[in-house]
């Protein structure tokens, strides 16, 4: 029987993933059909995950021989390789940071479409599955109360109406009716005996759902955490924040490929039931229901007749006609037999409760409800489900492109950090405006003082702001004064005004600049003699 559905039509993406190469672990084509119970099917999709541990792999190694590089082959830090590298740097982690956004929010769009998804398939799985309980139960009801209560009455009745032949045949005709209901009752499936608890896989299906989205959302949080952690030690320069931040770097690099590879073969697979559900439906139910009630489902269009239209008419004509001669009885049988009101009134409201759950069995038998139930299923499963699945696989993608950058901007920091300290190292231990001089003076007050390159009244008002006031000197040098000032650059306006009262930093200068100074302060201390000294 070919048919065409109308109803469900699975999306390109299912397609496309449909005709990713299906190999198995000997690297051998295996059938694209949804056969999850299929030993080869099974390691083409393990395949997939072997894939992304190969890209984990590939990743790792271009790390190390990048690090390998970079810790091998040193350049000379001069200015000029300084500034790229500082701006190569920077750089690198704004581009991890706009991609670990980016990676986060597609991650958050493709966990909660998946989670849609999967929540319309439990749901449609529950509706079916309250479908099929409700039609078990009233089929299990109806054939109870004809095979007991109907029995029963009908044998207290065979007593009573020992004496007429023609009210026996009536009661018989009646039991033969009876029989025939519940004949026509075991024709409708079985759903417990077909072992089809969909009630089971649904809580199975939510419960790994739910662990999966909390499995996803951590991970987007983590992504997150660790890239502002290591954007704020970039911005301190904090080694300790740094080194951890790469250590936590690799990791998460390493669950990023790991969750592309469970994703993608999960999509995969997913995509291979969804371009074809009905055939994998049928050869699970092969051998438990018949083949028109599975397509009467499956399709329900007016082409299909109803399998159920022919017992549940049988049903409403058999409860017609017992009705027909319990009303007689009634009328004729009750004046001569008045003990036999009882059960007849009895059959009577047991014959109206079956006719009323056969209206009810009617209404759930009809194709519309599961077929509701089932559509509703796959537009979750192929649509919601298998789309964020793929957004999901780009999250893992881009946060492996954003960590990778990080981990290779981390090192290069790590470097200017530690060349940036040894510069600290390097600085005049004698210099006055270090600070680690200043409190070696401090603690050492007949440590001869060093000139800076102030004037000499600037020398004089920033030691008397720091230290008790001295005797000023009433005629200072000036001509030279002037000379000393403008051979190292001064200002004469601004050189009167002490250092601390302008609320300026004191100027820096080169170990060259130092020593030229020094010799000039040794010719003019020959030369004034006292008064130049402070």
């Amino acid at each position: 029987m070919s048919l065409t559905r109308v109803d469900y039509i699975a999306p390109w993406w299912t397609y496309w993933l449909h005709n990713f190469p299906h190999i198995n672990l000997r690297f051998q084509p295996t059938d694209k059909s949804f056969q999850p119970e299929d030993e080869n099917y099974q390691q083409s999709l393990i395949f997939l995950g072997c894939v992304a541990a190969a890209g984990l792999g590939l990743n790792l190694l271009c790390l190390a021989i990048y690090l390998s590089c970079l810790c091998c082959c040193r350049k000379e830090e001069d200015e000029e390789t300084k500034k790229p590298n500082s701006c190569c740097v920077t750089w690198s982690a704004v581009a991890a940071g706009l991609i670990t956004c980016i990676s986060v929010g597609v991650g958050f769009y493709g966990n909660s479409e998946t989670n849609d998804g999967v929540y319309q398939l439990t749901y449609s799985l529950y509706n079916a599955n309250h479908t099929l309980g409700g039609v078990d139960s009233l089929v299990t009801g109806t054939m109870g109360n004809m095979r007991t209560g109907l029995h029963q009455h009908l044998a207290r009745l065979d007593e009573i109406f020992a004496t007429r032949g023609d009210y026996v045949q009536t009661l018989q005709f009646m039991q033969q009716m009876a029989d025939n209901v519940i004949k026509q009752l075991l024709g409708i499936p079985d759903w417990d005996e077909a072992k089809v608890d969909l009630a089971t896989v649904a809580d199975q299906t939510a419960n790994i759902e739910y662990y999966r989205w909390l499995t996803y959302l951590l991970l987007l949080i983590l992504d997150l955490i660790i890239c502002l952690l290591a954007c704020l030690g970039l911005a301190k320069q904090s080694r300790w924040l740094l080194t951890t931040m790469m250590v936590f770097g690799v990791l998460t690099l390493i669950l990023s490929w790991t969750s592309l590879g469970a994703d993608l073969a999960a999509a995969v697979g997913t995509s291979d039931f969804c371009v074809s559900p009905d055939k994998y439906v049928m050869s699970q139910t092969k051998g438990i229901i018949t083949s028109d009630i599975v397509h009467y489902y499956l399709y329900c269009n007016q082409t299909l007749s109803n399998p159920f239209q022919q017992p549940l008419t049988i049903f409403q004509r058999s409860l017609t006609t017992m009705q027909i001669q319990i009303q007689g009885l009634l009328q004729f049988a009750v004046p001569l037999f008045p003990t036999a009101e009882r059960d007849l009134l009895g059959i009577q409201h047991l014959l109206n409760s079956s006719e009323a759950s056969l209206h009810q069995l009617t209404a759930l038998l009809d194709c519309r409800g599961l077929n509701k139930d089932y559509l509703d299923a796959m537009v979750g499963v192929c649509y919601d489900g298998v789309e964020g699945m793929l957004y999901l696989c780009l999250f893992s993608v881009l946060a492996a492109c954003a960590f990778t950058v990080m981990l290779c901007a981390i090192p290069r920091a790590l470097r200017q950090i530690a060349s940036r300290e040894r510069d600290y190292d390097d600085i005049d231990e004698e210099d006055p405006f270090n600070p680690r001089a200043r409190r070696t003076v401090s603690q050492n007050p007949n440590h001869t003082n060093l000139h800076s390159f102030c004037s000499y009244s600037s020398s004089m008002g920033s030691q008397n702001s720091l230290h008790p006031p001295a005797p000023t000197i009433s005629n200072p040098p000036m001509p030279e004064y002037m000379n000393q000032t403008a051979l190292f650059g001064g200002n004469p306006r601004y050189e009167n005004v002490p250092l601390i009262g302008r609320g300026s930093p004191p100027p820096s200068y080169s170990p060259t600049m130092r020593a030229t100074y020094l010799s000039m302060s040794e010719e003019q201390s020959r030369h004034f003699g006292s008064d130049f000294r402070a």
